[in-house]
């Protein structure tokens, strides 16, 4: 007889009940027992989890990626942080300089592990258990108006589940000097991590943040949910590194209001994870202005998953979107970007553009571009390729006595090297470089030249 929680165990159906049976277990130590409001949210959540189960492959947002390896896997979370195996090194290696750091570990903000000295006043930043506690007038007015729910059930699967997570705020007109790390660690087997993110800039504040997902070499779950809200003309930058350990499953998904005359700027790096799926949608005002970058990079067996979403909501906002995929072995890589331009949105301007590139005759990659345009008078437009590299580029550097082997380096590093070149911030910047060196051969390849 199979051992509770084997793979071999459950259908995805048993699994599914399972999850539900254990959430009753686990409830009464979720954060926010005591507002009605967050448990009806919750209660909500899960039956829509309980009805619909995980993504399946016949929803169209999700054809490309088959979550089964989750459905027949039951992860469970932990309930506090007792019992957290970190070792402060390793997590040393994982924290950038010149930053202002929060981590959270095995889904729980760990005020031991995160750096805060410096931190102006004014900012607000704390565990969200700790904010739902403390200020549940103000996380109720965010929380679940940027990621609905209703989206497909990992959103309603995080509304019930989360554990803890992190609140920033962000009071107006303060222009903080540094970047704020938010840092996602796991450390246990079979473990699930289940975060909720409130991110708060207020009217002419500008603030940079950093998601960085990291784990032990293990299988885990990772489910994320980061709202944003960027206030009236104000600049937020949002980036994301992914580097999962690479038997671990991983959803995180990026949810953004504009206000008017707001700047928002995402760039994604997923490198990580066994099955990895993020989403990055964006709501825009009237004149605001949306930026979104990507690098994904696949090998083995590696599933990586893009989504995009870009509503143009009132007139005369601008987005540009770029993401660019590296494909080697039987790695599988997945874009889909969608801009939507509503009827009032006239002089919309927006630019979509995916390229992948393959390494193997046995890499695949599935891009799906769309514009919906509802409005007569925009300027829109996308473009995709997906192909091997240039052979009369590799032919032309032979020409200048460069080898193959270390032409095809030296062109694929360059691919990558665009969107690695967008980082500002030097720490994270090398720390992205050395994520890309890692994964691909280096022969001829020198760290100066990226």
């Amino acid at each position: 007889m199979n051992a509770p929680g084997s793979l071999a165990a459950y259908t995805p159906s048993m699994a599914i009940s399972r999850y539900a049976a254990e959430y009753q277990t686990i409830a009464p130590a979720l954060p926010g027992q005591n507002l009605p409001w967050l448990q009806a949210l919750r209660a909500e959540a899960l039956a829509q989890f309980s009805a619909q189960g995980f993504p399946s492959p016949r929803e169209e947002e999700w054809r490309y990626t088959n979550v089964s390896g989750i459905k027949k896997k039951l992860f469970l979370p932990s309930l506090d942080l007792a019992g957290s195996d970190v070792d402060a090194e390793w997590l040393k290696s994982y924290k950038l300089e010149d930053a202002w750091i929060l981590v959270l570990v095995n889904g729980h903000f760990s005020a031991e592990f995160s750096v805060l000295d410096g931190l102006p006043e004014a900012v607000t930043v704390m565990g969200m258990a700790d904010a739902l506690a403390k200020q549940p007038g103000t996380v109720e007015k965010y929380l679940g108006k940027a990621a609905d729910q209703a989206e497909h059930s990992f959103i309603a699967f995080n509304t019930a589940w989360f554990t803890d997570g992190l609140f920033v705020h962000v009071p107006a007109k303060l222009v903080l000097d540094k970047p704020i790390q938010l840092l996602h660690i796991v450390t246990g087997s079979d473990a699930m991590a289940t975060t909720r993110n409130i991110i708060i800039a207020d009217d002419m504040a500008e603030a940079k943040l950093i998601e960085t997902y990291v784990g032990k070499d293990s299988a885990y779950l990772t489910a994320a949910v980061t709202e944003v809200f960027v206030g009236l003309n104000a600049d937020v930058t949002l980036y994301k590194l992914q580097s999962e350990s690479e038997k671990a499953y991983h959803f995180g998904g990026s949810y953004i209001k504009q206000a008017r005359d707001a700047r928002f700027t995402h760039h994604n790096f997923a490198f990580g994870g066994l099955l990895a799926r993020s989403d990055i949608h964006v709501d825009l005002d009237h004149a605001s202005e949306c930026e979104l970058n990507g690098l994904y990079l696949g090998v083995k067996r590696q599933h990586i998953d893009n989504h995009t979403r870009i509503n143009h909501l009132k007139p005369y906002a601008v987005s540009r979107e770029l993401y660019k995929g590296v494909l080697d072995d039987r790695a599988r890589g997945v874009f889909q970007g969608r801009v939507i331009v509503a009827e009032d949105a006239q002089k919309t301007d927006s630019q979509m553009n995916n390229r992948n590139l393959l390494l193997s005759d046995d890499a695949e990659a599935d891009t799906k571009p769309q514009l919906e345009i509802y409005a007569d008078d925009v300027k829109c437009a996308h473009g995709v390729t997906v192909g091997q590299l240039d052979e009369k580029s590799i032919f032309y550097l032979q020409s200048r006595c460069v080898d193959e082997e270390t032409a095809r380096n030296m062109l694929t590093f360059a691919f990558a090297n665009e969107m690695v070149d967008k980082v500002k911030i030097k720490g994270l910047h090398d720390r992205v470089l050395e994520q890309v060196l890692v994964r691909f051969p280096q022969q001829g390849v020198n760290k100066e030249w990226l």
